[in-house]
C-alpha cells in the first residue's frame, strides 16, 4: 500500500483552479519532492494530504484512509511542518516539545524528547526561549515537535526556506536519519538542488504534474547536449546565443549560461563553438555539463508553452 495516493485531484478557490487533475503516488519509506515555483499548487496539495482541505474532485488517500474523514487517524500517524510553523516564543525548547506532545496525547514525553534533542543537537539549549533561537535552530525545534509522536509519515512545506546554508545542511542530515528509521517523507521545495536528494520528484506547474520520476532519470531523459559558458558581466548573454544554429534553449544562472543543443553529437558541439566566435562570448570558456533539474524544469515549461501556443 502506498503512503499517499492522489488521483485526478481538483481544488478550486473561487474561480481559480489551484490543482487541475493532480495525480501522484508516494511509496512508503521514500523521500518524495514536490517541486515547482510559487503558485504551482504545492501547498494546496500538502493541505489536502493533511486533511486541512477537501478536494473538489478526485480522491486523496493517506496511509490507507481519507484524510478528511479519518482526521484522528491522520493526526496520530502524520507529522506536518508548515511554512509558518508556530512555536511559542515565551516557552523554552523543552516546553515547546512538551506542549506538542500533549496535543498528541503523550502522557510522558521525557524519553522521546531527550532523544529528539540529542538528534537535533539542541540539548545544550533546552532551557532557552524559542524567541531567542536562530532561524536554523527554530527549524530544528519545529522538526523535533513534528516528530514527537513518532509519525509514520512527515509532510514538510518548504522547510529550508529562509534558512542559512549550514542549517540547511544540518536539517537534511536530520531528514536522512528519519529515512533510516523508516519514516516516509513528503516535502515541497523551490530549491531544485535540494530536490536532487529526493528518491523521486514531481515537477508541478499550474496545478498539474509535468514529470514524475527519479532525479537521475529526469536528467538523463532530457534530449540534446548541455553546455555551460562562464559569462561574468554579460547580462544579455542568453540573447547572444539563442539564435545560433542548433540551440534549443539558453538560460542564465548567475554567471553560468546553460545552453542546450538539440543534438548530442560532437559535430553539433563543434558547429556551436564555431558560431559562438561571431558573438560577444567568443573568448568565453565552453564545457559540457550534465543536465540539472533546473534545466529539466525549464525545458518542460518551454515544451508546455509551445504546446499551449
Amino acid at each position: 500500500m502506498n503512503a499517499i495516493t492522489m488521483t485526478g485531484v481538483v481544488r478550486r478557490y473561487g474561480t481559480v483552479e489551484a490543482l487541475r487533475g493532480l495525480t501522484l503516488t508516494v511509496e512508503r519509506g521514500e523521500m518524495f519532492g514536490l517541486i515547482g515555483p510559487d503558485g504551482a499548487g504545492k501547498t494546496t496539495a500538502i493541505r489536502l494530504i493533511c486533511g486541512l482541505l477537501h478536494a473538489d474532485a478526485g480522491s486523496v488517500e493517506v496511509l490507507g484512509t481519507d484524510p478528511v474523514v479519518a482526521r484522528d487517524v491522520i493526526t496520530a500517524r502524520v507529522g506536518y511542518l508548515s511554512q509558518r510553523f508556530s512555536l511559542y516564543g515565551d516557552l523554552s525548547i523543552d516546553e515547546n516539545i512538551a506542549f506538542f506532545a500533549e496535543i498528541h496525547g503523550l502522557r510522558d514525553c521525557r524519553g522521546r524528547r531527550d532523544e529528539l534533542l540529542a538528534m537535533t543537537q539542541l540539548t545544550p539549549f533546552r532551557r532557552r526561549l524559542a524567541d531567542q533561537l536562530s532561524g536554523g535552530m527554530k527549524q530544528k525545534l519545529a522538526l523535533a515537535c513534528t516528530l514527537i509522536h513518532r509519525p509514520e509519515l512527515i509532510v514538510l512545506d518548504e522547510p529550508t526556506t529562509g534558512v542559512d546554508p549550514i542549517s540547511r545542511r544540518e536539517l537534511w542530515k536530520l531528514l536522512s536519519e528519519c529515512l533510516v528509521e523508516g519514516i516516509t517523507i513528503l516535502m515541497s521545495t523551490p530549491y531544485l538542488d535540494e530536490a536532487e536528494r529526493c528518491t523521486r520528484v514531481a515537477l508541478i506547474h499550474e496545478g498539474r504534474v509535468l514529470k514524475l520520476d527519479t532525479p537521475a532519470a529526469l536528467r538523463t531523459r532530457l534530449p540534446g547536449r548541455m553546455l555551460e559558458i562562464i559569462v561574468p558581466g554579460h547580462g544579455r548573454a542568453a540573447d547572444a546565443v539563442r539564435g545560433l544554429p542548433g540551440v534549443a534553449e539558453a538560460h542564465l544562472f548567475g554567471e553560468r549560461l546553460h545552453v542546450r543543443l538539440d543534438e548530442e553529437s560532437a559535430e553539433a558541439v563543434a558547429r556551436f563553438t564555431r558560431a559562438l566566435q561571431g558573438t560577444p562570448l567568443a573568448a568565453a570558456p565552453v564545457r559540457p555539463v550534465p543536465a540539472s533539474l533546473e534545466d529539466v524544469f525549464i525545458a518542460e515549461l518551454s515544451d508546455k508553452e509551445s504546446a499551449d501556443a
